[in-house]
């Protein structure tokens, strides 16, 4: 079973518990970490915090990077940078 979290404009420890949630309660085997743009930097800081602090068994599987287009409020389309990290035990 596979499980994704969004890493979005909350703090960092709030997508840490989402996570550690989804390994816990939901018995995923697989995890993913999943943002886009700015918000990039906090799904990094969110695995080196897993991996440091709460769940050191946890391992980093892979890493995919990317560029999703999409149209902004004056229409027009811009590109945006996507990670995906996806964390097993």
């Amino acid at each position: 079973m596979n499980s994704t979290v969004y890493v979005g404009n909350k703090g960092v420890m709030n997508y840490v518990l989402a996570v550690i949630t989804q390994f816990n309660t939901e018995k995923a085997e697989e995890v993913r970490i999943k943002a886009r743009g700015r918000a990039i930097s906090r799904a990094v800081d969110v695995e080196e915090m897993l991996k440091n602090r709460f769940m050191p068994e946890v391992k980093v599987k892979e890493i995919n990077l990317g560029t999703d287009t999409i149209k902004n409020e004056d229409g027009k389309t811009i590109n945006i940078s996507t990670i995906e990290i996806v964390l097993t035990r």
